[in-house]
């Protein structure tokens, strides 16, 4: 078996025969991964567990960008730009088979605004220095058009054409588990913390977890743990029972998504001054374009949030503003919501109509009885977050200390030497080799799940019996919404197909009849949430 497959009954095994851990992260999107790689790479041994599927929540949910972040240098933000635009180029360096230069231009539609945004821009390549993507330039009216000839050209002065990143953020989720399991850590989904292990004085010894698939309890002793849950990060807290308080405002980001004949450009366009002052992206996605985000504050944080009504008008309006041809609701192929996990320093100063106004810092917060807790941070400085994170879990648990070696550590799938000029299996990297392996030994597996004269959905079966085998996939969510991204790309498309999948992961999984009518079910009732049909 290759090293670096997701096996969870392997790692149930090692679970069981373990006596204490160096390090448990609770939590299994963007930062708990970084996290858990960052300290199985620097060799301690290290335990994730994840109540969900892994990136379930905020992290498949972004506007799949590494960048430093236009919008931060505008608030003056410098050292999170300065930040992120070094882990942007860590990023590229090592898992260049999901994250990819993309040319983004800025429509002008006055020459005072033109000049600042030529000069933020300038900043904002002078600040990436030697991982610096490409130059920025200036364009003209003529060549707007022509890049974006659905773009209203009536006010238009010209454009300002720059660099940054974009990647496959549930993609590179699994390939940082993968990663982690290379260097010796151990990942478990569906797997619920559901208390915490004190010793005397009220120090955290470890926790109690409840594998929601067999129904099996667990108090599992670790020299540290960490709260690496996010948006949820009050729900471990409140476990702790320690007197330290996190504060933490949840803010909405809703995206749709468009069939690219709204959107021909294979450049992404960035409005930088909506309505209500956000940044507005449209970006080529897998033979779609994405249009969004929102920033939107809620009350409290749930694990399948929804696009609110006023987000899907406020883009369709946005887009419309810009654009000759007119999108309604019934053009939307699929809407998502995420939710980031905004840290809040006083939370009685608290202004809620001003989320785009807090910082995407990440803060490490150290409760009484030894518990950290990760708040805030972004997808682009998650290795940076976790770096920070296990320096200081090396002084809590009084770990050996040992240097941190993300810097230059290559990703699962980056290793491939050969390059497939078909994007849907650059994102396999070397699995691609071991998944067309599956279909010459059984040529059924090639047969595609959506007709063939559907090119912007090439999926097959071996895909399929893969994520299941070596990718820890134990739901149709799981497979359609994170690994194949088809959820977030055509909600109905990904209904239609859901059946067969069922049938496929039931074989592999030793489910029956029951189980996949129950998987089926639930999955219609979810993907309806990213679905506007013609009414």
């Amino acid at each position: 078996m290759m090293k670096g497959f997701l096996n969870r009954d392997r790692f149930l095994s090692v679970l069981e025969n373990v006596n204490i851990w160096d390090v448990i992260i609770i939590g299994g999107g963007a930062t708990g991964l970084g996290i858990a790689l960052d300290s199985s790479s620097r060799g301690y041994k290290t335990l994730l567990l994840e109540q969900s599927d892994f990136s379930k929540a905020t992290s498949s949910r972004s506007t799949k960008l590494v960048h430093g972040g236009i919008r931060y240098l505008a608030q003056g933000n410098i050292r999170l730009v300065y930040e992120a635009l070094r882990e942007r180029g860590f990023l590229l360096k090592n898992a260049p088979h999901l994250v990819k230069k993309q040319k983004f231009i800025i429509p002008v539609f006055s020459w005072k605004m033109g000049i600042m945004y030529w000069t933020g821009l300038k900043l904002y390549e002078w600040l990436s220095g030697s991982f610096s993507f490409g130059k920025s330039k200036f364009l003209s009216k003529t060549e707007i058009v022509r890049n974006f000839p659905e773009i209203k050209s009536n006010e238009l002065k010209g454009g300002i054409l720059y660099y940054d990143g974009q990647f496959d953020d549930a993609r590179l989720a699994i390939n940082l588990a993968q990663t982690c399991v290379q260097k010796g850590g151990i990942l478990l989904n569906y797997f619920q913390v559901k208390n915490l292990l004190k010793k005397v004085g009220d120090k955290i010894s470890g926790v109690v977890a409840y594998d929601l698939e067999t129904k099996k309890k667990y108090s599992i002793s670790s020299k540290v743990v960490i709260n690496a849950t996010g948006v949820f990060s009050d729900s471990i807290s409140i476990m702790d029972k320690s007197t330290s308080s996190i504060f933490i405002k949840p803010s909405q980001g809703t995206h749709i998504v468009l069939n690219k004949s709204f959107f021909s450009s294979s450049n992404a366009i960035v409005i930088p001054k909506t309505s209500d002052g956000r940044v507005l992206f449209c970006i080529p996605w897998y033979d779609h374009v994405l249009v969004g985000t929102t920033d939107t504050f809620l009350e409290k944080s749930v694990l399948e949030p929804k696009p609110l009504e006023e987000e899907i008008n406020f883009i369709l309006q946005t887009f419309n503003k810009y654009f000759v041809l007119h999108i309604k609701k019934s053009d939307i192929l699929s809407a998502f919501s995420g939710l980031r996990p905004l840290f809040v320093p006083n939370n009685s100063f608290y202004n809620t109509t001003k989320t785009k106004n807090i910082s995407r810092n990440h803060q490490l917060m150290i409760s009484s009885s030894g518990l950290i807790s990760v708040i805030g941070g972004k997808w682009t400085t998650y290795r940076k977050m976790a770096e920070d994170t296990v320096n200081k879990a090396i002084d809590i648990g009084k770990l050996i200390k040992k240097p941190s070696v993300t810097k230059n550590l290559k990703i699962y799938g980056s290793c491939s030497s050969y390059k497939n000029q078909n994007h849907h299996w650059n994102k396999y990297g070397e699995d691609e080799y071991h998944i067309k392996k599956l279909i010459e030994k059984n040529p059924l597996l090639g047969v595609p799940l959506i007709s063939k004269n559907s090119s912007s959905y090439y999926y097959t079966e071996a895909e399929v019996v893969w994520m299941v085998r070596y990718e820890m996939a134990r739901t149709i969510e799981d497979v359609l919404a994170r690994r194949f991204r088809l959820l977030f790309l055509n909600a109905k498309k990904a209904i239609d197909i859901a059946p067969r999948v069922a049938t496929l992961m039931a074989k592999e999984l030793s489910r029956d009849d029951k189980w996949e009518k129950s998987q089926v079910a639930a999955f219609k009732k979810l993907a309806m949430q990213y679905y506007y049909p013609e009414i």
